[in-house]
């Protein structure tokens, strides 16, 4: 018999995940009751997804702003700093910040425009246009900046990051400059120590700066890749992938997730005799 039906994608709900709790026993029992809740069924190659937020948060891998801003301090020595290519986000990349500048006297923050490289905009590209400025060699100074484009909020948060960033970073007690430029190595007319936030060029980044003449290049995989006074970590990706979980504390990347997709595999395949996919 031809098969007539094509990829099925459910969404299971379960319980609130907490610290410590059994997420191979929780996974399994709420796959299997809504299956039996909705009368379908389990076959080989079927795939479970578990999302990576879940994971950590039963492994308790957190990191608070101090963690944050001590690792910082012993990585980029406590002076200025300079911040590059954050993403504009409350949720992804504001309380890491926090702890950046927590761990530093000064912070150059500069800003990639006309947007960041997820596509949250600062500027349009009209308002480029209009202005005459080129984004792939000018510099603009927070001044300069204002003067152009004035105050410019986020279309759909009503945010102005740069107004917002800044607050943050002052509100740690660092001091803060604030610069518009997509040349990565125009940061080290300011300060040698680097810290870049860009996620998908991030190795490119570290290699023009390194051979640009930097002193020091970090970017949010290599902080909190260990321990910090008993904190999470985690040793690949370090502050990528962290969310916010409160005002002083972000929730990592979980750690280590091969031996719990082999648990969900064994216990479905005990249960059920199915040869399921796990993914985290």
């Amino acid at each position: 018999m031809a098969r007539l039906v094509g990829t099925v994608s459910r969404g299971i709900r379960g319980p609130i995940i907490r610290e410590g709790d059994d997420l191979v026993k929780i996974t399994v029992d709420s796959v299997l009751s809504a299956a039996e809740s909705e009368n379908f069924y389990l076959r080989d190659r079927d795939v479970i997804a578990v999302t990576e937020s879940v994971v950590a948060r039963s492994q308790g891998n957190y990191a608070t702003v101090d963690d944050i801003a001590k690792d910082v301090k012993a990585k980029l020595g406590g002076g200025t700093v300079g911040v590059i290519f954050p993403i504009l986000s409350r949720n992804r990349f504001a309380i890491n910040l926090k702890g950046i500048a927590r761990g530093c006297k000064k912070i150059i923050l500069m800003l990639s425009y006309p947007s960041d490289e997820v596509g949250n905009a600062l500027i349009t590209y009209d308002q480029l246009d209009k202005a005459g400025v080129n984004p792939y060699s000018d510099v603009l100074s927070l001044e300069k900046y204002r003067e152009l484009f004035g105050d410019n909020v986020h279309e759909f948060t009503g945010v102005d990051y740069v107004q917002y960033y800044s607050d943050i970073i002052t509100g740690e007690g660092a001091e803060v400059e604030v610069i518009f430029a997509n040349q990565a190595k125009t940061i080290l007319e300011y300060t040698d120590c680097v810290i870049n936030c860009d996620i998908h060029t991030r190795e490119r980044t570290k290699r023009i700066l390194k051979g640009s003449g930097a002193k020091v290049v970090c970017g949010l995989d290599d902080l909190m890749t260990a321990p910090i006074d008993g904190s999470g970590c985690n040793e690949k990706y370090g502050l990528l992938g962290s969310n916010k979980s409160t005002e002083d504390k972000v929730k990592l990347f979980p750690r280590d997730c091969k031996p719990l997709v082999l648990d969900i595999q064994a216990e479905i395949l005990k249960k059920t005799g199915k040869h399921v996919e796990v993914m985290v």
